[in-house]
C-alpha cells in the first residue's frame, strides 16, 4: 500500500489525490491530509513542515518523495503511463527541479489556474454557490 502525505489547502494538489482516489479501484493507496488536526500524533515519523516543500509518500515503509510519489501512485492506479519518462535517468534531474518549483508556488500557480478556488495567504477555499460574485470571500 502506497501511502501519500498531501496538501489539503493546495486545490491543485486535492484535485489529483480526489483523481486518484476514483481510479483506486483496488484501494492500493492512503491519501492522509498533512493539515489534519492529529497529524503529528498519527504520523510522528512524517516532519510536516517538509511535507509542505515536498510530496511524500511512504511505500512499505521506504519513504518517496515528490515525483517518485506521483510517479508510483500513478502507476498503482494503471493510469498517465506517460510519467515513467520522468524518472529516466536524464530527465529525472531536470524534472524533479521542475516539481520543486511547481511545489513552492502551488498555491499560486492554483490560484491561477482553477477559478473556482480562491487562496489567500497559503490558505484556499472553494467558493460556495452563496457567495456574491463581486464580493471578496477570501480568507483574512
Amino acid at each position: 500500500m502506497l501511502t501519500i502525505f498531501y496538501d489539503g489547502n493546495c486545490p491543485l494538489c486535492s484535485t489529483e489525490m480526489q483523481a486518484l482516489r476514483r481510479y483506486d479501484l483496488h484501494n492500493n493507496i492512503q491519501l492522509e491530509d498533512i493539515h489534519q488536526s492529529d497529524f503529528e500524533q498519527k504520523f510522528p515519523d512524517i516532519n510536516k513542515r517538509k511535507a509542505t516543500e515536498i510530496l511524500h509518500g511512504k511505500l512499505n515503509g521506504v519513504t518517496l518523495l515528490g515525483l517518485d510519489v506521483t510517479c508510483h501512485a500513478w502507476r498503482l492506479v494503471g493510469k498517465k503511463p506517460w510519467l515513467a519518462v520522468l524518472r529516466f535517468p536524464i530527465i529525472k534531474p531536470f524534472a524533479d527541479w521542475c516539481y520543486l518549483l511547481f511545489a513552492k508556488h502551488r498555491i499560486r500557480i492554483s490560484s491561477l489556474l482553477m477559478g473556482e478556488k480562491s487562496c489567500k495567504n497559503g490558505q484556499c477555499e472553494i467558493k460556495s454557490a452563496h457567495n456574491s460574485p463581486g464580493k471578496n470571500n477570501d480568507r483574512d
